[in-house]
């Protein structure tokens, strides 16, 4: 097993594992106000957003981010939200397969970016229904840090 498949593989199992019961808008407050308390602790300059049936939900700027910011959690939500798969697993996913979301899905990188940060919110026995997307730091770190909080409600 290679380097990729490994990565694929631990991350599928974040997918079938880190799932609510239930995703209320109080729910999404809290994970998004957990999520800035976090920022805030640690002095990151962070873009949170969470959305559900394409309502968003919750969206905060930390200091030290910009507009540039609210552009990648689009692009990274926009391939959750087609893939339902973490963006950081369909960054591995094209990796391992030597391909773009253009080459292999006709995807405009303008719109779509697989780069770790949103993570799709997923009810079990039900599937995808939103997304927790952070943006501003390396992807692994944003990633880490949505999965981390996401365990915290789970």
């Amino acid at each position: 097993m290679n380097k990729h498949e490994d990565i694929l593989k631990r991350l599928a199992k974040e997918h079938e594992n880190l799932q609510f019961q239930s995703f209320s808008n109080k729910k999404a407050l809290k994970v998004g106000l957990r999520l800035l308390e976090i920022a805030e602790e640690k002095h990151l300059a962070i873009t949170i957003d969470i959305t559900r049936h394409n309502q968003q939900l919750f969206h905060y700027a930390c200091g030290g981010t910009s507009k540039d910011n609210d552009e990648w959690v689009k692009r990274k939500s926009n391939v959750v939200n087609h893939f339902s798969k973490s963006s950081f697993y369909m960054k591995y996913f094209l990796e391992q397969n030597q391909t773009s979301l253009d080459q292999m899905f006709f995807l405009n990188q303008t719109e779509y970016s697989a780069f770790g940060g949103s993570f799709p919110i997923i009810i079990k026995d039900t599937g995808t229904i939103g997304t927790i997307t952070v943006s501003g730091l390396p992807d692994e770190e944003d990633h880490k840090l949505v999965i981390s909080v996401i365990k915290e409600f789970i």
